[in-house]
């Protein structure tokens, strides 16, 4: 995992532990089918696009569009992802990349990355304020790479 900070060097841990808390109670409602724990887990405010581009605001709108999903098309999936880094902005805001995917069974290969921004909010607690999910077409990277080697980024 990659961390870095530009605020409050001694609550990095603290702050770090809560925020991948966060992430793993996403994982768990996702897990347990659980739409309000879900959409709990974002800001009243919050944005998340799915990587088809649908988008929706606030976390009781992303939590009943997701239990729509868990009763239908997503239901029995589970949630397997990994961190790739926590960068603290600020304070109080943290950017976070994943890999992860949705699978049923035995997970398979991470072929999605996603960026989600956390805020504190007043009470302290960490939320999510937006979420963008992007599925990772290699191919098309590969050729993009191999067509002009200078897009190729630093970190894979």
């Amino acid at each position: 995992m990659n961390i870095s900070t530009t605020a409050h060097a001694a609550d990095t841990a603290a702050d770090t532990a809560a925020v991948a808390a966060v992430l793993d109670r996403l994982t768990a409602a996702w897990n347990a089918g659980d739409g309000v724990a879900y959409g709990a887990e974002f800001t009243d405010d919050a944005t998340y696009i799915t990587y088809v581009g649908t988008l929706y605001v606030g976390g009781t709108e992303i939590g009943s569009a997701h239990q729509a999903l868990f009763d239908s098309f997503l239901k029995g999936t589970r949630l397997a992802g990994e961190i790739v880094g926590i960068r603290f902005t600020g304070p109080d805001t943290a950017l976070v990349v994943t890999r992860g995917d949705v699978h049923k069974g035995k997970p398979g290969k991470l072929h999605k990355i996603q960026t989600y921004t956390l805020v504190r909010q007043a009470n302290g607690e960490w939320k999510v304020a937006a979420f963008q999910n992007t599925k990772h077409k290699a191919l098309m990277e590969a050729i993009s790479f191999k067509a002009q080697p200078a897009t190729r980024p630093a970190v894979a």
